[in-house]
């Protein structure tokens, strides 16, 4: 499969300010296979650690950061003998080795000439806890699940994609039925790799659908495995409590959908840990749509996502039949699994930041605010094609804002006040 960051991983194996390279995201979004696969496509040579499954190097780095120490070690362990600008160095599971993570500074600072690319499942976890961490020794990268574009790539669409990517709309509008068909199809099968990559073999949903099982039971072991024990239940009520969340009419983040008298200050480090291991997405609610928007937000109110679509209808056992019963799908559990879609498409553009808008004491809500290139932009979500925009009509109303944005099902369109993206076109919003 084609991955987009596969592209900027070149930019960055090429760069001559390069640092070394931490790569974030959920377990099992495939930051394993895109580090193997740039080694791969850019370089001569791969030395790949797991300190997940390597207790001898697990305590290589508590003593000095001496690199030509380091190097030696590893060209033990991997039996590659490693020369700087033709061997990619991997260090898998980095949170797992502790100073590992420390040792990246001395990389950047005192043998800038080797390409070093660490990532982990726990990462997050690790970087908020006491960990010594190289602050501006490195370059991030966020891996999410595959979008809606490259799901159309791994199924062989490029015609399709290319379209999107063009904008050209007209002959988007021919080919609507078979992008809403792929839609259909991505609502159920989401974006994790292995799950895509099944389906683009076989065309099984179920060995799809187990795939996915599969992937929430290794969650759910990891809440046991590494979070502290005593917030483990904490993490297990707050996941287990999104679909229902997101199912409200106003789906605003409710303590006391999970249990009685439940309050913030209780679930805080239990909700940080889920966001820090990128299985949940917090979007924050803003008093004032100005920029920056993060001067405006609420802490205090706030929607969750999951980390994908796929593991939502999983999770809620949408059934296979929904793919063929019209666009019913659209609007299963009153659009969440439409919301949760659009959102996973925009947390991966760049320099795009989201919330949302639910003025205090008013019944409308805009989804989501995006603030891209200096704009604040309102976007409401539509399932299917409903297309009463009353919210969005409000904020621009109250607001005016140069750009005002609906996605629906229907066709794109502009209008006087706003314009009208479909659906599967969501993801080319910011470009």
């Amino acid at each position: 499969m084609e991955r987009t960051e596969l592209a900027k991983l070149g930019e960055w194996a090429r760069s001559k300010n390069r640092k070394p390279l931490v790569i974030r995201g959920a377990r099992q979004t495939g930051k394993t296979w895109l580090m193997k696969e740039l080694g791969r496509t850019e370089y001569e040579k791969v030395a790949y650690i797991n300190f997940e499954s390597s207790a001898t190097l697990k305590s290589m780095f508590t003593g000095d950061f001496d690199i030509k120490r380091i190097i030696l070690t590893l060209e033990i362990e991997t039996k590659v003998t490693i020369e700087a600008n033709t061997t990619l160095i991997i260090l898998d599971e980095i949170q797992e080795a502790p100073g590992a993570l420390t040792s990246l500074k001395y990389f950047q600072e005192n043998a800038p000439e080797y390409h070093v690319i660490a990532a982990g499942s726990l990462l997050g976890v690790a970087l908020n806890q006491h960990v010594s961490f190289p602050v501006g020794k490195v370059d991030f990268l966020d891996l999410h699940p595959l979008t809606f574009v490259e799901f159309l790539e791994a199924l062989d669409e490029q015609p399709l994609v290319d379209l999107l990517k063009r904008q050209d709309w007209p002959l988007i509008t021919q080919f609507r039925s078979r992008y809403i068909e792929r839609l259909k199809q991505y609502y159920y099968i989401g974006g994790m790799p292995e799950a895509v990559y099944a389906f683009s073999q076989r065309t099984n949903f179920e060995e799809v659908r187990t795939i996915q099982r599969r992937i929430l039971i290794a969650y759910e072991q990891d809440f046991s495995k590494h979070a502290p024990i005593q917030i483990v239940p904490r993490i297990r009520m707050l996941w287990n409590s999104v679909p229902a969340q997101l199912a409200k009419e106003n789906r605003k983040f409710i303590y006391g959908m999970l249990r009685r008298g439940a309050r913030a200050k209780d679930y805080e480090l239990a909700l940080s840990w889920l966001i820090d291991c990128g299985l949940i997405h917090k979007v924050n609610n803003v008093t004032k749509p100005s920029i920056p928007l993060k001067a405006y937000e609420d802490l205090g109110a706030f929607k969750l996502y999951l980390v994908d679509v796929g593991l939502l209808a999983a999770m809620v056992d949408l059934d296979v039949q929904s793919l063929i019963s019209g666009n019913d799908l659209f609007e299963e559990f009153k659009g969440s699994l439409t919301e949760q879609y659009v959102l996973q498409q925009l947390i991966t553009l760049r320099n795009a930041s989201t919330y949302y808008w639910s003025p205090e004491h008013a019944r409308a809500e805009v989804d989501f605010l995006l603030q891209i290139k200096g704009k604040v932009v309102p976007l409401e979500v539509k399932a299917a094609e409903n297309l009463h925009a009353k919210s969005l009509r409000v904020y621009y109303q109250k607001y005016a804002p140069e750009i005002a944005i609906r996605t629906s099902l229907s066709d794109y369109r502009r209008e006087e006040w706003m314009t009208n993206w479909p659906l599967y076109a969501i993801g080319e919003v910011a470009s």
